[in-house]
């Protein structure tokens, strides 16, 4: 019975002791209502949350949190036999990159919005990957997530009809159907 009664006891005494640090363990923040938490409340209760999860797979991590792409080992010896969009391919595979493509003859929103729907699916039909944004009447953007696709597309889209020139890096390239490119080299 004594041996009861001395268990209970230092039973109590360790309990007591645990709650007492649990207690003074939590910050003052948390001892807040929590109707008057702020942001940075908020935001440190996040941080815990996210403290024992699992680190996500790379393919699903941000871009600006993936690793950088493996880059393909490049001789420089050779670098005379390659085309300065074949350079381009090569510093850009992996890599995100906007493409801006201009509309010629005045077309309305609509009619941009079925031509760069019509080139996206022929661009995919391709295996090239883009998304598509028309940002105003006669101009859309294709956003190719590996770049090296995005030289692939820029000759695909020199050769339509209504396109009348492709930006890309900085460059602009006219269409090959473009009459005011013609203009010019008379």
């Amino acid at each position: 019975m004594v041996a009861l009664w001395i268990f209970v006891f230092i039973f109590s005494i360790v309990s007591q002791n645990t709650l007492t640090k649990k207690a003074k363990e939590t910050p003052s923040w948390a001892q807040k209502n929590i109707m008057d938490f702020n942001e940075a409340d908020m935001e440190r209760i996040l941080d815990q949350w996210e403290e024992d999860e699992e680190e996500l797979p790379v393919d699903e991590l941000p871009e600006y949190k993936r690793p950088p792409p493996v880059q393909p080992d490049f001789n420089f010896d050779k670098m005379g036999s390659y085309s300065p969009d074949d350079l381009m391919k090569l510093t850009k595979k992996g890599k995100t990159v906007m493409m801006f493509v201009n509309i010629n003859r005045n077309p309305s929103r609509q009619e941009c919005e079925d031509l760069s729907n019509i080139w996206q699916g022929a661009l995919r039909n391709d295996h090239i990957q883009a998304e598509r944004y028309v940002i105003d009447d006669s101009r859309a953007i294709f956003l190719f997530h590996d770049g090296s696709q995005a030289w692939d597309a820029k000759a695909y889209f020199l050769e339509q009809e209504r396109v009348k020139d492709v930006t890309l890096e900085g460059q602009v390239h006219p269409g090959k159907f473009n009459k005011e490119n013609s203009k010019e080299e008379l």
